[in-house]
């Protein structure tokens, strides 16, 4: 299980096109990932979990991936939150 501390940076947060392309990356993996923001916790493969995390700029929140493509699927997911500019 690998986990990342990340704070969303662009304008507009976390809002529906951003976390449907978080979502589309997160499911080109096998392992499974969560977003986690305080006591909430979603399974990032959900578009209404991310969503409902209200994730806007400043936000902080975790990911966190497990599984055995684990350490791509973080990589890939971290860079695409350091690079949005949406």
């Amino acid at each position: 299980m690998v986990k990342s501390l990340i704070e969303i940076t662009n304008e507009t947060g976390l809002h529906a096109r951003p976390a449907s392309e978080f979502v589309k990356v997160a499911k080109n993996y096998k392992s499974d990932v969560f977003l986690q923001k305080e006591d909430k916790k979603i399974n990032a493969k959900s578009i209404l979990g991310i969503l409902a995390l209200c994730l806007n700029k400043g936000s902080k929140a975790e990911i966190i991936v497990d599984g055995e493509d684990e350490g791509m699927a973080m990589e890939a997911l971290t860079d695409l939150i350091n690079n949005m500019v949406e």
